[in-house]
């Protein structure tokens, strides 16, 4: 019978594999290291030669009962090699070759598209540490709905990174027609001038994604809300002072901004409507610094309109801001808090110094997100209370690197 004191039992996946993604190497005759960089890399000791050796066996190839009867071949003692599935899985190294239920099944059987996505399969086994996480929240992500308000150089861009990442449905939203300086590798293509804007991005986001959209409802029969909803502006002021986004606050809906004003990337904030601090707070916190705020936007968007003149949107820094809105919505969209949950990351040419500006719910705002601020610093100890991560659209999955490892184990100094 387990004791209170004894670490928990970890189930040993049905076909285990030592996570391909992390390079390995011994540190010296009893140290294995698992990983390079500091995010991720991990030490395991002390290791004989034999179990270093049937560490090559742990490929996906075998389950359990072969792994055991190859290593009574090595002559590993009894046990042993239960004991060592059960410390790797604990230290989140383990995978498993046939883990993430119906919905991993059905992607293993798709091999082309699952081939275009295995480097982000294996990205997904760094950032999880139960086996078989990785594969189910990549084929969760074909069943979410994102749209993209905005198809210019970054709109377009971010739209086929979702779209190619896989997430199941990258509708876009502009209006107009695809001018020359809309062009991007990756976006909007030199043909597609002339063509109505959203469309064009639409287009090139289906080109990018490794299957077709899964089929919807028919109109009227309860076609699901979007998951997250971005707001890539074209226009500049829209980018700096972005305007209230009051409808999608009140559904509930979550939304990230992102674009490029005057040589600045920036992308921030994801809004949880009622818990983190959306436009309205930016707005609030920037007129309380500084009084003359409203009186500046006022002009910059009575003016915005008027011009013909093609606002500044560097190439590489619109690519740029698209890569890392979309790496924070799909780390959303998998069920986690990004770090621009209630911030504004920022980066300026030529220096490109990136820093995170807070984004604090102010109490002026409708949005209810300062009273419920207010409302969890007074919950006492103990209590438990309504976190983003239960709204988001899949399970808690965070990886916590500060959790207890089993003995033998520690995080790499490197």
């Amino acid at each position: 019978m387990q004791s209170s004191q004894d670490p928990p039992v970890t189930a040993i996946p049905l076909v285990p594999l030592v996570k391909p993604a992390l390079r390995r190497g011994w540190r010296d005759l009893n140290t294995v290291q698992f990983g390079m960089t500091p995010a991720h890399a991990m030490t395991l000791g002390p290791m004989d030669t034999a179990t270093g050796s049937f560490l090559d066996l742990l490929n996906g190839t075998r389950g359990p009962g072969l792994l055991r009867e190859e290593g009574r071949r090595m002559d590993l003692p009894d046990g042993h090699v239960d004991r060592l599935l059960e410390r790797l899985a604990r230290a989140g190294l383990l995978d498993d070759a046939r883990g993430g239920g119906r919905a991993g099944d059905t992607l293993r059987r798709k091999k082309r598209v699952l081939d275009r996505l295995r480097p982000d399969l294996a990205s997904l086994s760094l950032t999880t540490s139960e086996p078989g996480e990785g594969i189910e929240l990549l084929a969760a992500r074909r069943s979410l709905r994102v749209q993209i308000r905005g198809a210019g150089r970054v709109g377009a861009v971010l739209a086929s990174l979702l779209a190619g990442a896989g997430v199941g449905e990258v509708d876009v939203r502009d209006v107009g027609e695809v001018e020359p300086w809309d062009v991007a590798p990756g976006g909007l293509p030199a043909e597609a001038i002339g063509e109505r804007r959203d469309e064009a991005a639409r287009r090139a986001a289906r080109r990018s994604a490794p299957d077709r959209s899964p089929r919807r409802p028919p109109s009227g029969e309860g076609e699901p809300g979007f998951s997250l909803v971005i707001l890539a502006p074209r226009d500049d002021v829209a980018v700096h002072a972005p305007p209230p986004a009051d409808p999608l606050v009140d559904s509930g809906t979550p939304h990230l901004y992102a674009g490029v004003v005057e040589a600045t990337g920036v992308v921030g904030p994801l809004v949880l409507p009622g818990v983190t601090g959306c436009a309205d707070c930016l707005h609030e916190g920037r007129a309380d610094r500084d009084p003359v705020w409203p009186r500046l936007v006022a002009q910059w968007r009575s003016g915005s309109g008027r011009s013909r003149q093609v606002r500044p949107c560097d190439l590489a820094l619109a690519t740029t801001v698209a890569g890392l809105a979309a790496a924070h919505a799909l780390s959303f969209l998998d069920g986690r808090t990004p770090s621009s949950a209630g911030a504004r990351w920022e980066v300026s040419l030529p220096a490109l110094n990136w820093h995170a500006r807070p984004v604090w719910a102010h109490p002026a705002c409708r949005c209810g997100a300062a009273q419920k601020g207010k409302e969890e610093h007074t919950v006492k100890d103990g209590e438990s209370h309504e976190t983003m991560a239960e709204q988001g659209p899949s399970k808690e999955l965070r990886r916590k690197a500060d959790a207890a490892r089993p003995a033998g184990t520690w995080r790499a100094h490197v």
